[in-house]
């Protein structure tokens, strides 16, 4: 990695805006943790809350599916329901039950054990809330349990408990914040403080609670007076809600590339907290801000089945329908690094990367990962705790088992969203789906930035833009087209030729003025 990302000692997150992409990379002590992207054809709905209809009911496996005005109905299983907590669907119970009989063993037991058919029917309305986006050819999955997060606390509508976040650790902080907040918990709420309101005052918390009230008033007038299906509230955008929930005190910096995104972010901050103004740059370099500070190169590896670590050893991670396998391998340890000692740091290294692998890629469902055998028990066990450790900052629940003596680990990782690989690429048409590609919209994509990389110094203002037809008809989709807003933005001249030869990852660019293939001239900085 570049060393001016590697010298960086603190939490950063980098915000890159184009037309047709929103990316955000988080670094942590130096290297790139987290990649979060937008695109408009594939707007996240995670949070988004609907007014949905039942169009079917399945008591055989305690689900149903929802009409939420998408292509795919969602998907509701009845441990995702208010009826299984012992609570009444929102929808029909603004005014709420009693709390003091929702928690009677009595009730709670009746409801766990009744069935689906008894609480929901086919035709019905309910308020639901996206907690899956849809992956694969699944819908969305839904919950009727509705949440509403803000800085420092999410709101739990219907509820009536005070929850802390298992992150903040000291005791008295702990007893400090449940004072706080029972003192200014709304009636019908549940809270569950966040942890970044360790530290907070009361006024802080006054502001955001009163934010969500006033939120969830408006949600409700806007459930009477619409028609099912129907969407009640949308969650904030991507960078929005990275700044709700990342930027805290640890982050040193919030570098954006767009003057308009970081205007909102500004006038977002004022109204959230002022004091982290400070922390927000707006970036004007000619050079792409992912290249400046060595982003892009990581994220051209997040394809790769294998990574090499600075030891010798390897990791080699293979995703699979039912499960991912990650095996760490000797890889280039020579004969003499073989011995017990030198197998215990390469697998502390891998547990590391595997660590910051599984958080990059966003990889979710089951893992089975395969460290080198250690004859060592204690060995085992402090590369387990490595890795644990490594996993404890990831925002994504996670479970992970105890290391086996084959030096064998099993964990699951909450799958909120198809991960980088199934986002990013496509299957390969050549060996039938058993490889991936970049998909055509993330290659059009690398087209535009190797066009903003040449357009600041390139001596030529005219080339020859050489691509696989189905490249190409991303690009000339759109009104005004790709290649229009390309032309515009950099100044330069583009013809489009599409060569049916060329593999879909692979385009080629001739000066017109020395008719000189160049290429490898402005690509991203290995």
């Amino acid at each position: 990695m570049n060393k001016e990302l590697e010298t960086k000692k603190n939490s950063e997150i980098f915000v890159n805006v184009t037309d047709y992409e929103t990316r955000i990379g988080v670094v942590e002590q130096g290297k790139l943790v987290e990649l979060l992207v937008e695109r408009p054809e594939k707007e996240r709905i995670v949070g988004n809350i609907y007014k949905g209809k039942v169009t079917a009911v399945l008591p055989g496996i305690q689900a149903a599916f929802v009409d939420i005005g998408m292509e795919k109905a969602g998907f509701l299983h009845f441990s995702d329901t208010s009826d299984y907590q012992g609570e009444k669907n929102l929808l029909f119970d603004m005014d709420y039950v009693d709390e003091e009989t929702l928690d009677t063993p009595r009730v709670t037991t009746r409801r766990r054990s009744s069935i689906i058919t008894d609480f929901i029917k086919k035709g019905q309305e309910l308020l639901v809330q996206v907690i899956k986006e849809p992956i694969n050819n699944k819908g969305p999955r839904l919950t009727t349990q509705i949440s509403l997060p803000g800085r420092y606390v999410v709101m739990v509508p219907g509820g009536k408990h005070v929850g802390i976040s298992k992150k903040i650790s000291n005791g008295s902080e702990k007893k400090r914040l449940r004072k706080i907040v029972g003192e200014l918990k709304p009636p019908h709420f549940g809270i569950i403080v966040r942890t970044v309101a360790e530290g907070k005052d009361q006024k802080d918390f006054k502001a955001d609670m009163s934010l969500l009230t006033k939120l969830w008033g408006k949600m409700k007038k806007k459930v009477e007076e619409s028609k099912a299906p129907d969407l009640v509230h949308k969650e904030m955008e991507i960078t929005g809600g990275i700044i709700r929930d990342l930027l805290t005190p640890d982050v040193t910096r919030l570098v954006v590339d767009n003057k308009k995104e970081y205007l909102q972010i500004i006038k977002y901050l004022k109204a959230l907290d002022p004091r982290l103004c400070s922390s927000v740059e707006l970036y004007s370099d000619p050079e792409p801000l992912f290249d400046k500070y060595a982003i892009e190169p990581e994220i051209d590896k997040m394809l790769d089945r294998k990574v090499w670590l600075r030891g010798g050893a390897n990791i080699v991670i293979d995703q699979t329908e039912a499960l991912v396998a990650v095996d760490v391998n000797t890889g280039r340890l020579s004969a003499k690094g073989k011995g017990e000692d030198a197998i215990y740091r390469a697998n502390i290294e891998a547990a590391r990367e595997i660590a910051r692998q599984i958080r990059l890629r966003d990889i979710g469902g089951i893992l089975i990962i395969d460290f080198i055998d250690m004859q060592d028990r204690e060995n085992r066990r402090r590369v387990y705790d490595e890795f644990k450790n490594a996993l404890s900052h990831d925002r994504s629940e996670n479970y992970i088992s105890s290391i086996s003596d084959l030096g064998m680990v099993e964990m699951t990782r909450e799958r909120i969203r198809p991960s980088f690989m199934h986002t990013f690429s496509d299957s390969c048409p050549v060996c039938g789906g058993v490889g991936r590609v970049l998909s055509r919209e993330s290659m059009a994509v690398k087209i535009e930035r190797w066009f903003k990389r040449a357009a600041p110094s390139s001596q030529s203002r005219h080339y020859q833009l050489v691509a696989n037809p189905q490249v190409g008809e991303i690009l000339l989709a759109g009104n005004p087209t790709r290649m229009k807003n390309m032309e515009k933005t950099s100044k330069l001249r583009i013809d489009l030729i599409v060569d049916t030869s060329l593999h879909p990852e692979h385009f080629k660019v001739i000066d017109l003025g020395t008719e000189v293939d160049v290429t490898e001239k402005f690509k991203a900085p290995a």
